[in-house]
């Protein structure tokens, strides 16, 4: 079935077209154009805008379940309804550092759904457990470990087709190990990290080209040791997410993030939970309470994060002073170049899924459109 999209104000991702139309069939866009084919179902926009859906690649849970704890299809589930919610329409669910058991029963969980649902889960996103424990924030000390080449080669065996992006410290593995990591070709990401400026250059020499929430559990810039942060600002080929809260970073240094690091800025969600309905959160060796819309442990330090993608975006607009069009391509274009998916996802282009988000011009009201799915409103 042929669907038309027109009367919009379309932000492909490479250009804006003004009263675009937008063709799709069989929930994949077939071409984007400025006339309007006759005798087709036709959906008017009244004049919003367009952009692809938002792309959040580090999500640990959805409304009600964490994934880390419940590694299952029904997690999975509650994270990509909740996040159509707000905006968000490709995820890479979470796990954070588990037990050997845990980490390949979340793999087997997304490998299971992606086979039986055709919609924005493509992979997962491994968070550990292999980080230096100086750095390991909320993660469990009792969870945090050392790779051994058995416990990496089956990791990378049983998960190379499901793991999209895998946080290390890099410092914690041998030469070999860390060369076995690359040559999987999962997308690696330094963090909860102890590394130095210098050590830090010689491993994005070897390829990596992202960080894990910039400024969050990493060495920090001091102007005698500019730590892993001034390697990032230094090196043009990394990637710089962050995590726009107000509170995992502050404003103004997400500011000063994005003017030395531009097009390689991009946004993620780190939520634990989304929508603000879980109040209270107790698992393993990990506690979280809502206090003034930010989760904390019981002594008063970040426990994960609420905001969502379609906030990290007004947030983006509202503080980084951007236009509509730069805060959008923060969740989208951005995001798919960081892990190597640019031909695949955050684009309004033929061949691409046809997930998309209608907002007004000063993004105060977004809407998801999802054609392989219900359509979702969040104001």
């Amino acid at each position: 079935m042929k669907l038309v999209i027109t009367n919009t104000t379309v932000h492909t991702g490479d250009e804006i077209i003004e009263n675009g139309v937008i063709i799709i069939e069989n929930g994949t866009i077939i071409s984007v154009q400025s006339e309007i084919p006759n005798d087709i179902e036709t959906i008017d926009l009244k004049g919003k805008h367009i952009a692809a859906g938002f792309i959040d690649i580090q999500i640990n849970g959805g409304e009600k379940l964490y994934f880390s704890q419940n590694p299952t299809e029904e997690t999975i589930q509650d994270i990509y309804d909740a996040s159509l919610k707000y905006g968000t329409t490709h995820v890479l669910p979470c796990l954070i550092s588990s037990s050997h058991e845990i980490i390949l029963q979340g793999i087997e969980a997304v490998r299971s759904y992606m086979k039986k649902h055709n919609n924005g889960v493509f992979g997962m996103h491994l968070e550990g457990p292999f980080l230096n424990p100086l750095k390991r924030g909320a993660h469990s000390i009792d969870q945090v470990r050392k790779p051994t080449n058995e416990e990496l080669k089956e990791i990378i065996r049983y998960g190379k087709d499901v793991i999209k992006v895998i946080t290390i410290a890099p410092e914690c593995f041998t030469e070999e190990q860390l060369n076995m990591l690359i040559e999987s070709g999962i997308v690696i990401s330094i963090g909860h990290s102890t590394v130095t400026h210098k050590e830090a250059q010689v491993y994005f020499s070897k390829g990596i080209k992202l960080v894990t929430h910039l400024f969050n559990a990493m060495t920090q810039f001091g102007h005698r040791e500019p730590g892993l942060v001034g390697a990032v600002f230094e090196n043009e080929n990394v990637y710089a997410p962050i995590i726009l809260d107000g509170a995992h970073c502050d404003y103004a240094a997400a500011k000063i993030a994005y003017q030395l690091k531009k097009e390689k800025f991009f946004l993620i969600s780190d939520a634990t939970f989304l929508g603000r309905k879980v109040s209270n959160f107790n698992w393993d060796n990990f506690d979280a309470h809502l206090d003034n819309g930010f989760y904390r442990n019981e002594d008063g330090n970040l426990a994960g994060a609420t905001i969502s993608m379609l906030e990290a975006v007004q947030n983006a607009y509202t503080h980084l002073n951007v236009s509509a069009d730069e805060a959008i391509k923060m969740a989208t274009l951005r995001v798919a170049n960081a892990i190597g998916m640019e031909n695949k996802l955050g684009k309004i282009k033929a061949g691409f899924p046809a997930s998309f988000v209608k907002f007004n011009k000063d993004l105060s009201e977004i809407e998801t459109l999802n054609f392989s799915k219900s359509t979702t409103t969040i104001s």
